[in-house]
Order: structure tokens, then C-alpha cells, then sequence
């Protein structure tokens, strides 16, 4: 009897240091902001966890080996994704602009499966009184609403909100039509700016009538 709770308690303190250094191995993120890929890893690899605590039959290697395979999965989806902006958005999804310049967009609701009862929620929960106060809402990936409300006796600024217009170099449509201009308009401005090929450009925005530009590393 004494020999068993010690060897739970040995394997207990073993899988602890395990769990630590794979979690801190796959990168530090808030939990808040997990991916759907980072919470499947981290529920499997703690139930794996668990059960090899219990299972005091089974030697440690062959318990480790489905979760450090767990943690290289992991680890080798991130780095693609830093890769491939069609991988990250699939893995990730992308921020959805539920109300933009005040007007609710209805359809990105639906499409996101959002309703009414979600958005005034959580805009109660940051003290938002009213839908007629917010000038943005975003839809982050981890779930978060972020909202940026009206400036109460200022005009309206029409570029506030900070939306991409190329990633990755690749030119994001819907957030160029969004501010009102085409594709041509963008390519022609950064040409004249002295960025002719877009595909070198890991970000770009257009906010206060000025294009914010970072090249790609070499």
C-alpha cells in the first residue's frame, strides 16, 4: 500500500515536470487566445497524462511517447502556419467585423453562428451600454469581443479601426474593399511608395490617410 502511493506520487511529480516542459516548449500564449489546435493538444496531453499517473502497470517511456508525438504535431502545425496564411486561417479562423462604422453586419453573424443574445452580452460585460455607442466590434479567433466605442462629440474617424490590407504578402480583399478602394488603387499607391512588389510586404495598413509598411525579413 505504501509502495503504491509513492510510486503514484514519484510519477505524479514526473508527469508535472513533463507537462511543464512540453508547454513551455510549444510557446507561450495567454489562454484566452488558443487556438482550436492548442486547446485539442493540451485536453489530449493532460488526459494522457492523467491515465499514465493512474496506470501504474504501463512503464513511463511508452506513456510519453503519444504525448511528446502530441507536442511535435503541434509545434511542426505552428511553424506552418507562420508559413501559410491559408493554414493559419484554417487552423485559427481570421477576426470577423461584427458592427463596423455603427451598422450591425448581419450576415457575418450568421456566418460566424453569432447571435444577438452573444454580441449584448459581451458588450455588457465591457460596460457598454448601448449598440448605438460602438463605432467597431471585432470578433477576435480566441472568441473575445473587441469594441471600440463612438468618441462622444467628436466627428467621426473613418480610418480608426486598424484593418490589413496585405499579410503575408498576400492582399487581404475584403478589408480593401471595406475601406472603399480596389485592388488597382493598392498596388498603385505602394508602386509609387517604392513597393512595387507586393509579395515582399509582410504587412500593410491604411489608417489617417497613411500607408503603415513592413517589408519582409531577408
Amino acid at each position: 500500500m505504501v509502495e503504491d502511493i509513492l510510486l503514484t506520487i514519484i510519477r505524479t511529480f514526473f508527469f508535472y515536470v513533463v507537462l511543464l516542459l512540453i508547454f513551455r516548449f510549444m510557446g507561450k500564449r495567454e489562454i484566452g487566445e488558443l487556438s482550436v489546435l492548442d486547446l485539442v493538444v493540451f485536453i489530449m496531453i493532460a488526459e494522457l497524462a492523467s491515465v499514465a499517473i493512474e496506470d501504474t502497470s504501463v512503464n513511463f517511456s511508452r506513456q510519453l511517447v503519444p504525448m511528446v508525438t502530441l507536442m511535435i504535431i503541434q509545434v511542426l502545425f505552428a511553424i506552418v502556419s507562420l508559413k501559410s496564411q491559408k493554414f493559419r486561417q484554417f487552423v485559427d479562423g481570421r477576426p470577423s467585423v461584427l458592427i463596423y462604422k455603427g451598422n450591425i453586419d448581419e450576415k457575418e453573424m450568421r456566418k460566424q453562428r453569432y447571435n444577438f443574445d452573444d454580441l449584448l452580452l459581451q458588450l455588457r460585460e465591457q460596460n457598454v451600454k448601448s449598440v448605438g455607442d460602438v463605432e467597431f466590434a471585432i470578433l477576435e479567433t480566441s472568441g473575445k469581443l473587441t469594441v471600440y466605442e463612438k468618441e462622444k462629440g467628436k466627428k467621426r474617424q473613418p480610418d480608426f479601426l486598424i484593418m490589413p490590407l496585405i499579410l503575408d504578402g498576400i492582399i487581404q480583399k475584403n478589408n480593401v474593399k471595406k475601406i472603399g478602394k480596389s485592388e488597382e488603387w493598392l498596388q498603385r499607391e505602394l508602386s509609387e511608395r517604392g513597393y512595387s512588389n507586393t509579395s515582399t510586404i509582410s504587412f500593410c495598413s491604411f489608417q489617417n490617410g497613411e500607408f503603415i509598411v513592413d517589408t519582409k525579413d531577408i
